[in-house]
């Protein structure tokens, strides 16, 4: 099931700074990011077979909704210090998309389109 992690934030006069060095449970293998987003349409709306991810919101705000099965879960990311880990075989879907919001994604697979599962579980 999807976990939060909380990314050690360094913050001084000049703002605040974030690293990843050896946050994320998997090594790294692909980056992306979403952005421009129409607050209208979700994004999202898979699964996967093996790839892990993290999702950061660097700015802005989104609700992550996560079902594994047996669980649900809602999470609001607004805060660019923390990261959603979402396990293989979580179903997600990301929307309430803020003004201007940029979603970091970091996942521990290279894109793959036979990893992807678009059927939810119920």
């Amino acid at each position: 099931m999807a976990y939060i992690i909380n990314a050690q934030t360094f913050t001084d006069a000049r703002g605040s700074l974030n690293s990843i060095d050896k946050l994320l449970p998997f090594d790294i293998k692909r980056v992306y990011y979403i952005y421009g987003i129409n607050p209208a349409l979700d994004r999202g709306g898979h699964r996967h077979m093996e790839t892990v991810e993290g999702l950061f919101c660097l700015n802005g705000s989104c609700t992550v909704h996560i079902d594994n099965g047996t669980t649900t879960q809602d999470i609001v990311l607004n805060n660019p210090s923390v990261c959603l880990v979402v396990e293989p075989g979580d179903w997600h879907v990301m929307d309430n998309f803020g003004k201007d919001t940029v979603l970091l994604g970091i996942a521990s697979t290279h894109h793959d389109k036979a990893d992807y599962i678009y059927e939810p579980y119920r």
